[in-house]
């Protein structure tokens, strides 16, 4: 998979007239490590559910060794019952504007998951951009080009920015389902 989306950018984006940078990147040069997640990684993060709103989802983020490894781990129910239908973790982020994407190294319980990034321009709690990615049973890497991020509403510009992003959240969204989701880390790129 991350041979073909690899093939896919080196040939499609110089047509579209972007950078060759990018090839330096998917090579595992220029990577920014938003969180490596480790001791100092748990007063960073944040559980939120939509029981914030009326909602019945429940879950538990805990940080857990996998070998020598610290690893987030949510697991939980989503309910869209009570107009319900999320639980995630987030955190605060700074971003620098060189950031085309995000890198996330996940294993779940092969379903999907989704990155909110929030910026200063999603002032609504239901704001927020999207971008879905599935966590398989074994440890994989994700790549997430913020190009490819949806915005939640038509009152939000269009396109997310790096330099604009506030905070992360890895989310079980949208459906009736259990999550159980692990990552390892969080990168820019």
């Amino acid at each position: 998979m991350r041979q073909v989306l690899y093939l896919v950018l080196t040939v499609c984006l110089p047509i579209m007239g972007m950078s060759k940078d990018l090839n330096n990147r998917m090579q595992g040069v220029g990577y920014l490590v938003i969180d490596g997640f480790s001791q100092d990684s748990i007063g960073r993060w944040q559980f939120v559910s939509d029981q914030v709103m009326g909602g019945v989802s429940t879950g538990t983020l805990n940080f857990e060794l996998d070998d020598e490894d610290v690893v987030a781990h949510m697991t939980g129910s989503v309910s869209t019952e009570n107009n319900g239908g999320f639980i995630q973790f987030r955190r605060d982020i700074s971003l620098p504007e060189s950031i085309i994407g995000i890198k996330l190294r996940v294993r779940g319980n092969n379903q999907k998951y989704f990155v909110h990034i929030r910026t200063g321009g999603t002032i609504l709690p239901w704001q927020y951009y999207s971008s879905e990615f599935s966590a398989t049973d074994d440890w994989a890497d994700v790549f997430l080009p913020l190009a490819n991020f949806s915005r939640s509403s038509r009152w939000l510009n269009r396109t997310l920015e790096a330099s604009a992003a506030r905070s992360l959240g890895i989310v079980a969204y949208g459906r009736d389902h259990q999550a159980d989701i692990q990552v390892s880390k969080i990168e820019g790129y």
